[in-house]
């Protein structure tokens, strides 16, 4: 098995690398966003869940958004002993998103919020904290927790990043964020 990841969704900002391995696979599988993204470049079966992948027998691609090694789907291979023979990065959708919005991220800190209760003594501050949102924990929803929690600065929230709808906002902490996508990154930056 060999696990790709494209980047931020649009295949223009995956690797020269990882296009390569997606057109020369047998078999590709990916989610339904990923196998929209890169049905020109081969025929794709899509999963509704990683669990699906516990099913599949035989040498396939496996090809997700974002970096494969971040918040992504080779934690749940290796501890479900899935075999990864490769594993074949692009930049993932924050390195994306601090290009646009012309931020360093060499100090920065990570906070996941998918499915995860928030552990907000990981936002830096001051600093840059790139947040992982989910369907729940939105930029709105975290513009005002921050708030209530003392936190000042700017909030950047991204929407469909790479993507023809794509949509960046600046906002203040505590602001109201309209959501525009579950498709979405915040980028956190505190004054102190």
């Amino acid at each position: 098995m060999v696990l790709v990841g494209i980047g931020p969704g649009n295949p223009k900002y995956a690797s020269v690398r990882a296009v390569e391995v997606i057109k020369s696979s047998k078999r590709v599988i990916a989610f339904k966003r990923v196998a929209e993204s890169i049905g020109g470049l081969n025929r794709v079966e899509c999963i509704q869940n990683l669990e699906d992948l516990l099913k599949i027998e035989g040498d396939y691609t496996l090809v997700v958004s974002g970096d494969p090694l971040l918040y992504s789907a080779a934690d749940f291979l290796k501890r479900n002993n899935v075999k990864i023979d490769e594993i074949i990065p692009s930049i993932s959708c924050f390195q994306y998103m601090l290009s646009k919005i012309q931020k360093n991220w060499e100090d920065a800190s990570f906070l996941s919020l998918h499915g995860k209760n928030p552990d907000w003594t990981k936002v830096k501050n001051p600093g840059i904290t790139i947040v992982f949102t989910d369907s729940q924990n939105t930029p709105d929803k975290i513009s005002k927790t921050l708030f209530q929690k003392g936190f000042r600065g700017k909030i950047y929230a991204g929407f469909n990043l790479s993507y023809e709808d794509e949509i960046i906002l600046e906002k203040s902490i505590g602001d109201e964020i309209e959501i525009f996508s579950d498709l979405s990154l915040a980028v956190v930056e505190t004054c102190g």
